[in-house]
């Protein structure tokens, strides 16, 4: 009979420690409903009493269909009974079933943070568990430091778990509290405790700060334990925490935790998971790790010829899971690594169906190399590479040619603001030269409002183009000195609320830039025509 795994997350208290991170009312509500759905057993809110935003929270609580809400706090203080805690009375009010308490265990720490005795400790850790069971509440107590007191004084750290433990603790949560606790040094102490108290009420906790956080919660899991803790995306303080993104895909689909052991996040709730960790870093307003384990955008990209000719054979060549039950995807990349198999794919990918023996996939692939040699990089840009090829097969024409163009930026004050650009360009739209001009607060702008508005006035073109709208604009400098080369990358978007990306290379910023923004135009239009006749 297989044996559950309880997952705990702390994201809304451990992530909120998190430098630069800062969540409001909103999004607590919006993460907690987000991992509630995925399926967590236990969903941390923060610490009632301890700030104004935690207790607000722990006011108005989201409702969830299948996560506890869990209030935290600590220990009660020396001198004061548990009844008369401040700290404590704030966990009883916050009203939820289950409370997680963090107390010391490394006696370096009480005598030097605390500054009682070890006796005093121990007394105060039972006590508060007492009064919380005594309230009915779940009570989890949160060992801080564990490991490291249990390496100085094994014997004083067992003697505070046990504590909590004997006085009515559901859950012992050994926690690595500084991240220097190693995988095989967790093994060794998991498996000694769990001969005292038993694995079912033994919990881990890891911090991240030797990249072996994920690693030391699977460990501490084989060992004994049954409840693990982390975060959402491994946000924490300092270098983060176990990361559930990583761990809650490894416990439902790897043999050695799937035949063993079941979790609360089915393969159907998994399906959200790059959604749920995607929406935290749109939340936290930040790009995505495209590295991430399972759920990062390259997580399932194929770059090399011979990985992407492997995979298409068979994927699990180079994938561990298929992608698509995390709600990931595969992505084939083209590049100059690529071989002929990395344009077919991508090739397919666009709906286009290509004989592998016509001469022009080749064309395709030397002229990707040429490009990339100079400067281009379609990893990322999806819409270049798009027009590329099919230029190159012979379905997209040139919409929109520029014979010439002058940009001057001319300054009118003192002032900042008073800065404008003025661009004029030449145009060759269906065999007829156009005298483009326009301005705006800088020559890219410049160059497009030059090119729209005077298509506008012929009225060419004008009805696809005039929502499509310039969302991103970035320089990279390839290489320094008087020659440095360009790469302009323009993310663009229209009111189907779908982005796509374009690229240009050159010595010049300005036509590095002119290339990247005619690309927009171009695929707008193409996109657009291939709706009107489908």
């Amino acid at each position: 009979m297989k044996e559950n795994i309880y997952l705990f997350d702390t994201t809304l208290r451990d992530g909120s420690q998190t430098q630069g991170v800062d969540f409001s009312i909103d999004d607590k509500n919006k993460i907690a409903l987000a991992l509630s759905n995925l399926g967590l057993d236990y969903i941390e809110g923060g610490w009632p009493g301890a700030n104004p935003l935690d207790t607000s929270f722990f006011n108005t609580p989201p409702k969830m269909n299948h996560s506890k809400l869990v209030a935290f706090g600590m220990t009660k203080k020396t001198g004061r009974s548990a009844e008369n805690d401040p700290g404590l009375a704030s966990l009883i009010n916050a009203n939820t079933s289950s409370v997680c308490i963090v107390g010391k265990t490394w006696d370096y720490h009480v005598k030097i943070a605390l500054n009682i005795s070890n006796e005093e400790n121990l007394e105060n850790i039972k006590e508060t568990t007492e009064h919380f069971v005594k309230h009915n509440r779940e009570y989890m107590f949160d060992a801080e430091h564990f490991f490291d007191g249990y390496k100085n004084n094994k014997s004083y750290a067992l003697d505070c778990i046990k504590t909590a433990y004997n006085a009515g603790a559901r859950w012992i949560v050994l926690c690595d509290t500084n991240g220097g606790t190693l995988p095989n040094e967790v093994s060794e102490i998991v498996l000694d405790v769990c001969k005292q108290i038993p694995g079912s009420n033994i919990g881990i906790h890891a911090h991240n700060d030797t990249e072996n956080a994920v690693a030391n919660s699977l460990a501490a899991i084989l060992a004994g334990a049954r409840q693990v803790q982390g975060t959402l995306n491994g946000l924490g303080e300092r270098c983060g925490n176990a990361n559930l993104v990583s761990i809650i895909p490894t416990l439902l689909f790897k043999h050695s935790f799937k035949d063993k052991f079941t979790i609360g996040v089915n393969e159907e709730k998994a399906l959200g998971l790059t959604n749920c960790s995607r929406l935290l870093d749109e939340i936290l307003n930040r790009k995505p790790n495209n590295r991430a384990p399972y759920v990062g955008a390259s997580a399932f990209s194929h770059k090399g010829g011979l990985h992407v000719s492997a995979v298409q054979k068979d994927p699990k060549t180079y994938e561990h899971i298929q992608p698509e039950l995390v709600g990931n995807s595969r992505n084939i990349i083209v590049s100059d690594q690529a071989g002929r198999s990395n344009i077919i794919s991508r090739l397919e990918k666009l709906g286009l169906k290509v004989d592998a023996n016509n001469p022009k996939i080749q064309k395709i692939l030397d002229e990707v190399k040429d490009r990339e040699f100079a400067g281009y990089s379609y990893d990322g840009a999806d819409a270049s590479f798009e027009l590329l090829t099919r230029r190159i097969l012979g379905e997209v024409p040139n919409y929109i040619t520029i014979k010439s163009y002058e940009v001057n930026v001319v300054k009118q004050s003192n002032k900042d603001n008073n800065i404008n650009s003025i661009a004029k360009a030449t145009l060759i739209v269906d065999d007829k030269e156009i005298e483009c001009e326009g301005s705006g607060n800088g020559p890219v702008n410049a160059l497009d409002q030059a090119i729209r508005s005077n298509l506008d006035r012929t009225g060419k073109y004008s009805e696809i183009l005039k929502d499509l709208k310039l969302l991103d604009y970035k320089v990279r400098i390839l290489n320094t000195g008087t020659n440095a080369v360009t790469r302009v990358s323009i993310e663009s978007t229209d009111k189907s609320n779908k982005s796509w990306f374009t690229i240009g290379v050159s010595t010049n910023i300005i036509e590095a830039s002119f290339k990247a923004l005619i690309d927009s135009i171009d695929y707008k239009i193409y996109k657009e025509k291939v709706h009107k006749n489908n």
